[in-house]
């Protein structure tokens, strides 16, 4: 029979007092480290007024941010490549590569001065900037200039809000996969929206390409003054919850992992966590995902023209093979949190991604080329939060996460620059040398999953028999998520 205890708890008044009076991040260290007992249903009631609140409008955000990013190659097909010279040389990959050079190395920055000034505070200037840049960039009058915004788009975009401080660790990959989906969904039909504000060209004496930019800018602005207004802070800087509720959220990650409130980040912990070959190896493998993201976003319109379809359908064309890696990235995301076990399912990820490129590689049929593209984004959407998930569950510490956060997505930046340089013009309409790299780059991913699963297993082993000095990250009882 089950305990009638078991589902029903209360907060003692002791509890909710302690919050109140002392918001102090101290203070509600203590109070998420005390007995705190809740009522399950409250618990549930909790998460789900966090998910709403936060889900969709970082989503919301990303996907803007992943638009202003890729939609170069929209612009490129409906007619930048003529009026700016782009197809000279190798001015259109300069200008999609140097994006990521600073977006890369602002990283870190931008990840230690999101705690500094807030998230609130942070993402609404850096999304109002680079909204700014975008609808500039409809301006340009030369390829030069392009570059330029191209850079300050890049440095902007620097900083991202981690969702995994928020939640326990093996709940993070559904919450991961919807961000991720949405926003990469609204990606994929950016090619769409795209198109529909080619048709104003001339309007206004402004031509078709520069109307995208100005008007997915102007968006982006709207969205950054709006996200002022409903983005919280981190769980212990939060105002929409109530002290029960922010008592909850930092008991139950204190519960899980032992780091509910943030730790000092001093250069010698930053070093210190640089150490770790383990979060190099979640970076390399984030660029590894990257890398057919951004070859897929920046180039597949126009490969599908060098393959003969019109300027028109290959824009139209772009936005399907998205639609379908909704499923399989909410499927792989459900079980990998079911089963709390990640390697595996990025493993059976990649190896749909490598069916894909290899279709897409070497097909004689232009239709099946196309089919590849299918299977590549079946495989590659749920690999990106998949591995997002594997690093975030392995690390703990806040600032550990921070150094984890900003060196992963920096190395996925690099994905950017090599899909950037790989895809060359003289190798259309088939760009195997591309391809082919983003075909390695699976198998490298394929082969640092293995190697990090054998070591985190092996580090499980000697903690369950007690044979380590230290217990793992610094927290008793911890293991590793394989």
């Amino acid at each position: 029979m089950a305990n009638p205890h078991a589902e029903t708890r209360s907060y003692s008044d002791s509890d909710t007092k302690a919050v109140s009076k002392d918001p102090s991040i101290e203070s509600v260290k203590l109070e998420a480290a005390d007995n705190l007992e809740y009522d399950a249903a409250f618990e549930r009631k909790t998460m789900r007024f966090v998910d709403w609140r936060i889900l969709p409008l970082l989503a919301l955000l990303y996907s803007f941010a992943l638009i202003d990013r890729i939609n170069l190659g929209a612009a490129y097909t409906a007619g930048m490549a003529k009026d700016l010279g782009l197809k000279h040389g190798a001015r259109y990959s300069i200008a999609t590569c140097l994006y990521f050079v600073p977006y890369i190395l602002l990283q870190l920055p931008g990840n230690l001065v999101l705690r500094k000034f807030g998230v609130r505070n942070w993402l609404t200037f850096i999304v109002v900037g680079w909204g700014a840049v975008q609808l500039a960039m409809g301006f340009v009058p030369t390829w030069g200039y392009l570059t330029l915004t191209r850079i300050l788009l890049g440095a902007l975009e620097a900083s991202n809000a981690n969702l995994a401080f928020r939640y326990k660790r093996h709940e993070v990959q559904k919450r991961l996969a919807i961000f991720y989906l949405i926003s990469v969904t609204m990606g994929g039909l950016s090619p769409l929206l795209a198109y529909a504000l080619s048709l104003l060209d001339g309007k206004q004496g402004i031509r078709g390409w520069a109307w995208i930019f100005i008007i997915e800018g102007a968006i982006t602005i709207a969205l950054g003054i709006i996200s002022w207004l409903f983005i919280p802070d981190f769980p212990d800087q939060n105002k929409f919850l109530t002290p029960e509720q922010t008592a909850l959220i930092l008991k139950r990650i204190e519960e899980d992992r032992g780091d509910s409130i943030p730790d000092t980040i001093t250069r010698q912990k930053v070093f210190k966590h640089l150490s770790d070959w383990t979060l190099w190896a979640y970076g390399i493998m984030f660029m590894c995902s990257t890398l057919p993201a951004y070859a897929q976003a920046y180039f597949i319109s126009i490969i599908l023209q060098g393959l003969g379809w019109s300027k028109t359908n290959a824009l139209l064309l772009s936005a399907p093979p998205y639609l379908p890696s909704v499923v399989t990235a909410l499927f792989f995301a459900w079980i990998s949190d079911r089963t709390k076990h990640r390697g595996s399912f990025i493993v059976i990820q990649g190896l749909i991604c490598i069916v894909g490129l290899s279709l897409t590689a070497f097909a004689a049929s232009g239709n099946v080329r196309y089919f590849g593209i299918f299977l590549l984004n079946a495989g590659n959407s749920g690999t990106i939060p998949g591995i997002l998930a594997y690093s975030s569950n392995n690390v703990v510490s806040h600032s550990k996460r921070s150094v984890q956060s900003a060196l992963t997505v920096s190395l996925g930046g690099v994905g950017g620059i090599i899909a950037s340089t790989v895809f060359r013009a003289k190798d259309s309409p088939h760009y195997l040398p591309g391809l082919g790299v983003t075909l390695g780059a699976q198998g490298l991913l394929i082969l640092l999953v293995g190697i990090t699963n054998i070591h985190f297993r092996r580090l499980n082993k000697l903690s369950r028999e007690n044979k380590l000095k230290q217990p793992l990250e610094g927290q008793p009882g911890f293991l590793y998520t394989l």
